[in-house]
């Protein structure tokens, strides 16, 4: 699916005003992304079909950051920065996909399987990087991808609602998954 740049930034509005007004009308919907209701009746129809749209987008996306972080071919810790440099310029889209995410609601056969590509792809990266000694080994690769998509996620849904800054996050995010929390050595 193509999308766009005018799309793309529609997208991005709205995947916000979805978020920060969650009960709210079409037309409230229209308002908080600054366009009028006319306008989104033609871009998507339905509350629902907008909200497959943005998580097709998502996948897209997704795809994308993946793609243009090189995980397979580019040494780890360098294409680790441009896995979360990535991510982060697409924080509204992060935080609609946080705001949609219902683990035990996800079935197969209604379009979970489009986040499997993003599972696989990092646990193998994450592989990868142990088997280069640049990750631990004690911990699996499938636990790698989950603390970072939940690190990576979290952080962004904290800057959204003001507890974290902007400024820095990419290096908080790669000191605090590389290094921890720990000021002293763990035995």
């Amino acid at each position: 699916m193509d999308f766009t740049a005018v799309d793309e930034k529609l997208l991005k509005a709205l995947a916000i005003a979805l978020v920060d007004h969650p009960r709210a009308n079409f037309k409230e919907i229209a308002q908080a992304a600054g366009i009028s209701k006319a306008t989104l009746n033609r871009f998507c129809g339905t509350r629902e079909n907008l909200i497959e749209m943005l998580l097709n987008y998502g996948s897209v996306v997704v795809k994308r950051i993946i793609s243009d972080a090189e995980l397979a071919n580019t040494p780890p810790l360098e294409a680790w920065h441009r896995l979360i440099e990535g991510h982060l310029t697409h924080r509204e889209l992060l935080v609609f996909l946080t705001f949609q995410f219902k683990p035990d609601t996800l079935d197969m056969n209604a379009g979970a399987n489009r986040w499997s590509y993003y599972a696989e792809t990092l646990d193998a990266f994450f592989l990868r990087g142990q088997k280069l000694g640049v990750f631990r080994i004690d911990i699996a690769a499938a636990a790698f991808t989950e603390i970072f998509a939940s690190l990576v996620f979290g952080l962004v849904e904290a800057e959204r609602r003001g507890r974290v800054a902007r400024s820095g996050m990419a290096t908080l995010i790669e000191h605090f998954f590389l290094e921890g929390a720990s000021n002293q050595p763990v035995s």
